[in-house]
């Protein structure tokens, strides 16, 4: 990589982790591009050189969320030998997740109203169905569950964990929530179990 396409990357890298700071702290609505830009320290010009606007910065933070929650729930999942306490551990991880106030107003409040739902749940998708669809298969392989059309199971499971997140998320008190809804996921995927 150039010079110029290192320094490219390195903007837009530090306007999207401005942006995800600003964003956890006061919500998309309470941030203006002036302040990202500024504490960015580039310019308005370099700012709609790398996005068109701040919906498409709030997006960029949005993938880069979804793949960090991706990334921690599949090395959750390796930390474990046993193939459903694999399984267990990234749901785990995935909604400890949840409890961070960061998540919860970026990924779970903003991003949906933003975005709009369909592209909310395109990027959830991208990032959390193929892991969900890869453990199923693979406990379909090995007898775990009982053989069933996987990607209808894996989207049932996605949208069950989508609604916990939302129900964390929205909270009065997002542990309690978190402690509740990993009792009631860890029931309906016992459930599933041959």
């Amino acid at each position: 990589m150039n010079v110029k396409a290192q320094r490219s990357e390195a903007t837009r890298a530090t306007l999207v982790a401005v942006a995800r700071e600003l964003f956890a702290e006061r919500g998309y609505a309470g941030v203006g591009t002036e302040e990202i830009v500024r504490r960015a320290g580039v310019t308005r010009g370099a700012l709609y050189h790398h996005f068109t606007g701040k919906d498409d910065l709030l997006r960029a933070v949005l993938h880069d969320l979804s793949r960090e929650l991706a990334e921690a729930s599949a090395a959750a999942a390796l930390a474990e030998t046993d193939q459903w306490r694999q399984i267990l551990a990234a749901v785990d991880a995935f909604l400890d997740a949840c409890t961070d106030p960061a998540i919860q107003r970026i990924m779970m409040v903003d991003a949906p109203s933003v975005l709009g739902w369909e592209e909310w749940r395109e990027i959830d998708t991208q990032y959390g169905l193929g892991l969900v669809k890869a453990s199923l298969e693979n406990a379909m392989e090995t007898g775990l569950i009982e053989r069933q059309p996987v990607d209808a199971l894996a989207h049932l499971v996605v949208g069950a964990l989508d609604e916990a997140a939302m129900y964390i998320a929205r909270a009065s008190d997002p542990v309690a929530a978190r402690r509740e809804m990993g009792a009631s996921v860890q029931r309906m995927l016992d459930g599933l179990r041959v």
